[in-house]
């Protein structure tokens, strides 16, 4: 394999962002710490860098990373005079692996045996609840996602210091709870797979419909979760909501170049063109459904939720859109986890199937919800259904009362749109109750 000539480094850069993960999680595995695992990992890049671009890149470059990593931490623990043990541990298994080794450190494949176990402890490690929720997102998109922490800040738009502390106080908080590097077993695994969705589909949300800042959307953190999500369905296959979360993000990702338009502007569902979403996507995405709804598993959430993004990627168009199932996976969901904004959704859907009067009581009913109130969906959704009803006058002020509660500049610019619509009595652009249940 050659670095290019032009720019080695970024070539060096690009194989360390893929065989980084892999690289932390073989030495969190030795070192039982996650954040030695990483300057480990950092010092090797270093090293790689210094060496591979005068000699090139070697065959192998995640053996040669690994045995390099491996040398670093067995000089640590001479330095440290710790752990006489792990350091005869350690040197026997660089030594075996120098005895069978390739020219220029290009070890066998075997070296990367245990990578698929190593991958799912590091992410169980990384989404343990003694974290932050921030702390979990900022980890795993280090840890796993490879992204730099100044990527990651532009990516949730807050200063690279504040990315960068939260990830040294998690790593230093894992190891001042000595939180065990190896995968839950029992109950606590349902516990903790839960975290570990949660934070994969809280980066999927951030870069499918962005809280604050210019743009709708940021793709680039939607196919980071959608790629952990995949590593985590192959690492974990019998666990049905892990193909839930596929399958819901999955199917939601084949809307995204149809919800922009030419000049970044928001396009809601029922406006959207169903030629422009993808195929492809929708068809993994059905694939993990059927997955997670195999006989024998229990439909989570996520499952549900993915089974609502189906309804809609199965409509040729909006009419066709079976609104009646809908409102039952919403019911089931409610179900399972309660929340206002579970509520919220399925009164979108009531109004589809059963008109706006119906769905306009159950938003009314939800309008002293201490949870809902700066949620600015409450009151656009709320909009939508007056417009439907004809109460213009009191749709534009749910218009404006919304567009103040978003920080997202574009989500801003179209309900003042639709605010100045109302109150020029216009015709009620249909289906900004889609601005809910588009992430179903």
């Amino acid at each position: 394999m050659a670095v290019t000539a032009t720019d080695p480094h970024r070539a060096i850069e690009a194989i360390f962002r893929i065989e980084s993960p892999k690289l932390i999680a073989g030495l969190a595995r030795i070192v039982r710490d996650v954040g030695l695992a990483e300057e480990l990992a950092q010092d090797a890049f270093v090293k790689a860098l210094e060496r591979w671009t005068a000699d090139g890149v070697p065959s192998k470059p995640g053996a040669w990373l690994m045995t390099t990593a491996k040398r670093s931490a067995i000089d640590h623990y001479r330095r440290s005079k710790l752990l006489d043990r792990k350091h005869e541990e350690l040197g026997r298994e660089i030594d075996a692996e120098r005895q069978r080794a390739l020219p220029d450190l290009e070890l066998d494949d075997v070296i990367d045996d245990p990578v698929g176990d190593d991958l799912l402890r590091l992410v169980f490690t990384a989404c343990h609840p003694v974290l932050t929720t921030d702390a979990r997102v900022a980890l795993v998109l280090r840890l796993l996602g490879g992204l730099t922490t100044d990527e990651i800040a532009r990516a949730f738009l807050v200063p690279a210091a504040t990315i960068a502390q939260r990830i040294v106080r998690a790593k230093r908080t894992l190891a001042e709870a000595q939180v065990p590097f190896e995968v839950p077993r029992g109950p606590e695994l349902e516990a903790r797979l839960a975290s570990v969705l949660e934070v994969i589909y809280l980066v999927f949300n951030e870069g499918y419909s962005a809280t604050a800042g210019d743009d709708w959307m940021r793709p680039a953190l939607c196919e980071d979760a959608l790629r952990l999500g995949r590593i985590l369905a192959e690492l974990a296959p019998q666990e049905s909501e892990v193909h839930g979360l596929v399958a819901l993000m999955e199917l939601q990702a084949s809307r995204l170049r149809a919800r922009i338009g030419p000049s970044g502007e928001p396009i809601l569902l029922f406006d959207q063109d169903r030629a422009r979403w993808d195929r492809l996507l929708i068809g993994r995405g059905l694939t993990a459904l059927a997955r997670a709804e195999a006989p024998g598993g229990t439909a989570g959430p996520y499952t549900l939720q993915a089974g609502i993004a189906a309804c809609h990627a199965r409509a040729g168009k909006p009419a066709d859109t079976d609104w009646a199932r809908i409102v039952g996976l919403y019911d089931a969901i409610a179900r399972l986890a309660p929340s206002p904004i579970v509520a919220l959704n399925r009164a979108v859907a009531v109004s589809m199937a059963e008109g706006p009067a119906a769905g306009l009581a159950i938003v009314d009913g939800l309008r002293s919800e201490p949870l809902l109130e700066h949620y600015h969906l409450l009151p656009s959704v709320r909009g939508d259904l007056l417009v439907k009803l004809g109460r213009n006058d009191e749709a534009r002020a749910e218009f404006e009362r919304a567009a103040g509660m978003t920080r997202n500049a574009r989500e801003r610019t179209l309900l003042l749109a639709r605010a100045a619509a109302s109150a020029r009595a216009a015709r009620p652009a249909s289906g900004d109750s889609a601005a809910t249940l588009d992430a179903g």
